[in-house]
């Protein structure tokens, strides 16, 4: 699959277990910095980004959502101050550590949630999709623990499709991202940002693969210019 530089970068990166090991232990390493680094790296669009993706939810005060590969809980804290019930998963105990929310956080692979079927009331899950092993079991384990007519909200990084624009932004991703990282946090893991968009499938393959997982009315939003997207979707 091409990524931002238009070769097959997912032939560099590593899958399965070695993809899982790998990311668990990337993201322990940056979390104590990892808002900051969000921050920066965004100009602060990644918060406005949030607010859109709980917005799109439609769900009613009160509602429980689950945020999957919560990090340092950005989403729990929205969440909450919107009124809803939020619970936050993650792999990495560093970003579980290092989180500032109040909401009830849970050491937990994303595709086996410790939950029961028809649990949540909604999902969001922000800027993870390329980092787990299977897609296919994340939005099949999104679709069990959804109860019917319940509500996902999966915001991701995405490429511009006007040409000036996708230029721009792969010389900011590609280039300066990893050395702002390398500034601010890890050069080798914000070096890993970029390459890991190859993980992503095109929009169209990823509004499939939902559908195939029993959501319905699955919509895909540019933001940012097209720097970034969220996908929507209610369960069947």
């Amino acid at each position: 699959m091409a990524g931002l530089n238009g070769k097959r970068d997912s032939e560099k990166l590593p899958s399965g277990e070695d993809k899982a090991r790998m990311v668990r232990s990337m993201f322990d390493a940056i979390a104590p910095r990892y808002d900051f680094v969000n921050r920066a790296m965004t100009f602060g669009l990644d918060i406005r980004w949030r607010a859109q993706s709980i917005a799109s939810l439609g769900l009613e005060q009160g509602a429980l959502i689950f945020d999957v590969a919560c990090g340092t809980g950005d989403f729990c804290r929205m969440l909450r101050k919107s009124r809803f019930r939020a619970v936050g998963f993650d792999i990495s105990a560093g970003m579980l550590a290092a989180a500032r929310t109040t909401a009830p956080l849970v050491l937990a692979d994303a595709l086996r949630l410790p939950v029961a079927s028809g649990a949540a009331d909604g999902v969001t899950c922000g800027f993870a999709l390329r980092n787990v092993t299977d897609l296919k079991d994340l939005f099949s384990e999104f679709a069990r623990v959804v109860r019917p007519g319940g509500r996902i909200a999966l915001l991701e990084v995405a490429e511009p499709e006007q040409r000036i624009l996708r230029s721009l932004h792969g010389f900011y991703f590609r280039k300066m991202v990893p050395v702002i990282g390398g500034l601010l946090s890890d050069r080798q893991a914000y070096s890993y940002l970029p390459k890991s968009y190859a993980y992503l499938p095109p929009p169209h393959e990823l509004v499939a693969m939902l559908e195939s997982a029993g959501f319905g009315a699955v919509h895909r939003r540019v933001l940012g210019l097209g720097a970034a997207q969220l996908i929507t979707g209610t369960l069947r």
